[in-house]
């Protein structure tokens, strides 16, 4: 709970940095923490370097400056993680960039969901359904498609903390309750 209160503290004021300069600073932010994070995943044992106190704050800096250089990071990126070292908060990396890039898709308009159907849908029709969902939420959809036969039939839509569930099987459930309470 620490944590994530700690990353959206530091996600928001560099997001709000990024405001200041612009829409492009704002974005390669973003682009660039997508990158470092990207490196954490991939490489555990740098988070574990970063979260241990025996390595000193000079040696994380070096680590972190290593991964920066690879992946070409403005300088701003560089010297919040230098602040993020001062402070002992490397560890809360990939934390930040999660955060930053919620605050990032808000800014755009976009949001992100997950969309499962029963069967595979052919293209066209995922499309026609992902912008007649766009009309609807007057916002771009970013949709990850999957298929869960479990479901019967219809679409469960996830967007966010939301969940619209028109699947067979939550209406046979929905059904099944009406009957119980005699309905």
């Amino acid at each position: 709970m620490i944590g994530n209160i700690v990353a959206r503290r530091y996600a928001r004021a560099l997001f709000s940095l990024g405001v200041a300069q612009g829409d492009a600073e704002l974005v390669a932010y973003g682009a660039n923490l997508t990158g470092l994070a990207k490196a954490l995943n991939d490489s555990p044992q740098l988070v574990r370097i970063f979260r241990n106190p025996v390595f000193k704050v000079e040696e994380k800096k070096a680590v972190v400056d290593a991964i920066l250089s690879k992946i070409k990071a403005k300088q701003m990126i560089v010297n919040f993680c230098h602040l993020l070292a001062d402070n002992n908060r490397l560890g809360f990396l990939t934390d930040i960039q999660a955060y930053y890039a919620e605050l990032l898709d808000e800014h755009q308009g976009i949001s992100r969901g997950r969309m499962i159907t029963a069967i595979d849908l052919e293209p066209e029709i995922q499309k026609k359904l992902k912008k007649s969902l766009e009309e609807k939420t007057s916002r771009q959809l970013i949709l990850d498609y999957a298929v869960d036969p479990g479901i019967l039939g219809g679409l469960v839509l996830k967007i966010g903390d939301r969940v619209l569930d028109a699947s067979l099987r939550a209406q046979l459930v929905a059904m099944k309750e009406t009957i119980k309470r005699g309905e």
